[in-house]
């Protein structure tokens, strides 16, 4: 997971971008509506709206665009129906990729997608090439100022997480997806100051690239991450975060 890891370091001026334009209001937007569509409107009794919900708050969304989407969700006004879509492939270097798409035109993203691959020295393969390589697992990252190392792994570990790992100035806390929210719930408990939570795919290995591979495989997942149909990227690559950084400067 480093590779993933760091690559949300090193895009936090992105992010911050996007969130002025509305990029990440729109995604949480259609999360939340497709969980309010498949599980009803109640929180109480949707752990995915539950979720979704969550995250909007963290990211300040006011309350009338959370209840709109919840609405639109369960029929009580008109709204657009999106689809929630996954398409795999390879990156640069033989990269196994996920990408995570909530659209309302399916025929309009696989096309646009596809394109991304294709200019990056990619390919968009079959489902299931890649998947396998991968596993859903609840993620919480910690900022290492937030918390002293032994109080992080025994919160993590007496709420029922899989594994802490440390990754230099954070530790990452994986839990299995059904345990993610008690996790997560322990750490608010505890004070400790969470940087970041979401259920992931998380690889079960890594491919380390540099130079024009490494070049190339970061500028296909922004290219990706700029569509407001991908919700998520996944990728199996490992690039040290010093070139990652310097790369991620040079294109800006």
């Amino acid at each position: 997971m480093a590779g993933h890891s760091k690559w949300k370091k090193v895009k936090h001026k992105k992010e911050a971008a996007d969130a002025k334009k509305g990029k990440v209001f729109t995604t949480l937007i259609r999360e939340i509506t497709v969980a309010a569509r498949k599980g009803g409107g109640d929180p109480g009794f949707n752990p995915a709206l539950r979720v979704a919900i969550i995250a909007a708050r963290e990211q300040n969304m006011p309350s009338d665009n959370v209840e709109r989407a919840i609405k639109r969700g369960t029929g009580e006004i008109e709204g657009v129906i999106f689809e929630e879509v996954s398409y795999e492939g390879y990156g640069p270097g033989g990269v196994a990729m996920i990408v995570d798409v909530l659209t309302d035109n399916k025929n309009r993203i696989v096309s646009e997608i596809r394109s991304c691959f294709t200019r990056y020295n990619g390919n968009l393969s079959t489902s299931g090439s890649v998947a396998w390589q991968f596993v859903k697992k609840g993620l919480l990252t910690i900022d290492k100022k937030e918390a002293k190392e032994d109080l992080v792994f025994e919160t993590a570990l007496d709420a029922g997480a899989e594994d802490v790992s440390d990754e230099g100035d954070s530790f990452e806390i994986y839990a299995k997806p059904e345990n993610f929210e008690k996790v997560k719930q322990a750490f608010e408990n505890a004070k400790i100051k969470i940087a970041s939570s979401e259920v992931a795919m998380v690889p079960q290995s890594t491919i380390h690239l540099s130079g024009k591979e490494a070049e190339q495989m970061l500028k296909l997942m922004e290219s990706l991450e700029e569509f407001d149909d991908v919700r998520k990227v996944y990728a199996n690559f490992d690039i040290d975060e010093k070139e990652m950084e310097k790369i991620a400067v040079g294109n800006e």
